[in-house]
C-alpha cells in the first residue's frame, strides 16, 4: 500500500509518501534525502524492504523541491527551517517511535536533530554516505581531487578561485569527478524512479551548501557536530561506498565518536549504496533494524 499527501509547514506544503502496512508493528523508517534539493525519488528503490520488513517506509521532499518546490525565498534555505520540518512531519504523521535514516544531507539534517534537539522516540540512526561536519567534507573533497587529471584538478582551481563555474572546461572536470564518486547517468535498464523527471531544488542547494559538492560555502558551510558524536546514545550503522564523497576517513569520523557504532563498507559502490547494491542494503537494514531494542 502506498499513501500520498501534503502537511502544512510554515506557509507551504510538504509532500510525503509511507508504503507498507497500515498498522505500525515496528517502528517505521523516515527516510531523509540528500541535496538540500534532491527529492525523495531514489529511495523508492527500497519499497520492497517495507513488504519483507512488514514496516513503513516514510519519505518526504523537503521544502524547495520536488512535490514541495519553493523557489524565490533564499532566506529559507537554512538548517533551522529543515529541522523544523522534520519535526513538523513527525508530528503530522505521528510518528512517536521510529528509526532514521539520513543520506548525504540528510545526514546532516539527522545527526543536527539528534545532537541539538529534543528527539524522543528515536530508536536507532542510520548514517548512509554523510557528514559530520562541512569544513572535513570540503577537505576530503579537496584531497581526491587530486587524483583527477592535471588539466582537470587546474579547471576546477580556476573555476572556485573566480567563482565562476560556467566554463565548458571547468563542467566537464566536475563531471568526471561526480561520475566517480556521485553516480553517473542511469540507463533504460534503471528504475523507474532514477530516470522519473524531477524538479530539483536549485536554489536551496545552491543558497544551502554552494555551487558544487566540493564547495560549501552556503548558509550550511559551518555545520560540524564531530565534537556531540559521542552524546549519541541510540544504536547508529554507517554506511558508505569506497568510492565515495563520503571517504572512509569521513565515515571512521564518525564510527569512532559514536558510542554504538557499527560500520558498514560497501567496497565497489559510490554515493549512493542502497542504489548500486540494492540487495545488500536491504539485508543490512532488516538484519539491523529486527536487531534494535
Amino acid at each position: 500500500m502506498i499513501e500520498e499527501g501534503h502537511i502544512s509547514y510554515l506557509d507551504y506544503r510538504s509532500y510525503y509518501r509511507v508504503t507498507g502496512p497500515v498498522r505500525r508493528k515496528k517502528p517505521p523508517l523516515l527516510l531523509l534525502h540528500g541535496g538540500p534539493g534532491s527529492t525523495h525519488n531514489y529511495f523508492e528503490v527500497l519499497d520492497r524492504l517495507a513488504e519483507e520488513d512488514e514496516r513503513q517506509l516514510i519519505s518526504y521532499d523537503q521544502l524547495g523541491c520536488g512535490a514541495s518546490w519553493v523557489e524565490g525565498h533564499p532566506e529559507l534555505w537554512t538548517m533551522e527551517t529543515w529541522i523544523g520540518e522534520l519535526k513538523a512531519v513527525r508530528r503530522a504523521l505521528g510518528l512517536e517511535e521510529l528509526v532514521l535514516l539520513g543520506q548525504s544531507w540528510g545526514g546532516m539534517l539527522l545527526l543536527e536533530y539528534m545532537c541539538r534537539h529534543e528527539h524522543s522516540g528515536v530508536k536507532g540512526i542510520v548514517l548512509s554516505s554523510t557528514l559530520p561536519s562541512s569544513r572535513l567534507w570540503g577537505q576530503e573533497q579537496a584531497r581526491m581531487i587530486r587524483q583527477l587529471p592535471e588539466s582537470m584538478q587546474a579547471a576546477i582551481r580556476s573555476a572556485v578561485a573566480r567563482n565562476r563555474y560556467d566554463s565548458l572546461r571547468y563542467k566537464q572536470a566536475e563531471a568526471r569527478y561526480m561520475e566517480l564518486h556521485c553516480a553517473g547517468a542511469f540507463g533504460p535498464e534503471a528504475p523507474e524512479c532514477l530516470t522519473r523527471p524531477k524538479r530539483k531544488g536549485e536554489e536551496s542547494y545552491l543558497v544551502g551548501w554552494g555551487p558544487n559538492e566540493f564547495t560549501p560555502t552556503g548558509t550550511l558551510k559551518d555545520f560540524d557536530v564531530t565534537d556531540l558524536l559521542s552524546g549519541i546514545e541510540v544504536p547508529a550503522l554507517i554506511i558508505s561506498g569506497g568510492n565515495d564523497l563520503c571517504t572512509p576517513y569521513i565515515a571512521k569520523t564518525m564510527y569512532d565518536r559514536i558510542p554504538n557504532a557499527r560500520w558498514e563498507l560497501f567496497r565497489d559502490c559510490r554515493h549512493m549504496c542502497f542504489v548500486e547494491d540494492t540487495e545488500r542494503y536491504i539485508s543490512l537494514l532488516k538484519q539491523w533494524m529486527n536487531e534494535l531494542n
